[in-house]
């Protein structure tokens, strides 16, 4: 059977059918891990941006995700990077942290879009968005976030990594894989760290902070 290619331009065409020609895209990563800020992207680009084989950040290779982001870097129109803070995600949940970041986002955006895409996550703006479920992958301009808002979270934590190898950031980035939940109760929670996720309380009734 002959594999159907996904358009992932339907969204941007139908809006500029419509005249709009500003089209953001916002994606988040980083609401799973243990630790580190959840960050979103807002990206611009232009109608003639064309990138063979970009999608969903979490698809792609490290190499492949490093590579798009340079190239979306050098072709947007422009770009905004938001954060929460791990303080922040333990204030807020990290569902509303996320929408902040969002909205930060689009706030450092140095242009203001005329519409926004928004991978599944409802915002209230005073922009006109469309909320799209999976946009990741059906919205060339939500993947273009995808990728940026990745790679600038990711490259955190091999810095962070590098401060703390012990916890191997730079492989889980974050995540609660086997070995940083082990890290957690050999050596303590870093101040990095959330506090309200279930695994660092834990590890901080039993362990305590990083010494």
């Amino acid at each position: 059977m002959e594999k159907i290619e996904l358009d992932n331009y339907q969204y941007e065409r139908a809006l500029r059918d419509q005249g709009i020609s500003l089209i953001a895209g916002v994606d988040e990563v980083g609401r799973g891990p243990l630790i580190g800020p959840v960050v979103t992207a807002c990206v611009i680009l232009p109608k003639t941006f064309a990138l063979k084989g970009l999608t969903d950040s979490k698809k792609l290779s490290f190499k492949k995700r490093e590579e798009f982001y340079d190239k979306i870097q050098e072709q947007a129109i422009a770009i905004g990077i938001g954060m929460c803070t791990a303080e922040e995600i333990d204030q807020y949940n990290i569902y509303e942290a996320t929408k902040i970041a969002m909205k930060r986002a689009i706030q450092n955006c140095p242009v203001r879009p005329e519409h926004i895409l928004i991978d599944a996550m409802p915002l209230e703006l005073d922009i006109p968005t469309t909320s799209i479920i999976k946009g990741d992958l059906k919205s060339i301009t939500i993947s273009a976030a995808s990728v940026i808002a990745k790679v600038t979270r990711d490259r955190m934590m091999i810095e962070l990594s590098e401060e703390y190898p012990m916890y191997d950031f730079a492989k889980n980035k974050g995540y609660p894989t086997k070995k940083h939940r082990e890290a957690l109760f050999q050596y303590g929670v870093l101040k990095e760290h959330r506090r309200s996720f279930h695994p660092v309380e834990e590890a901080l009734e039993k362990k305590g902070e990083f010494v």
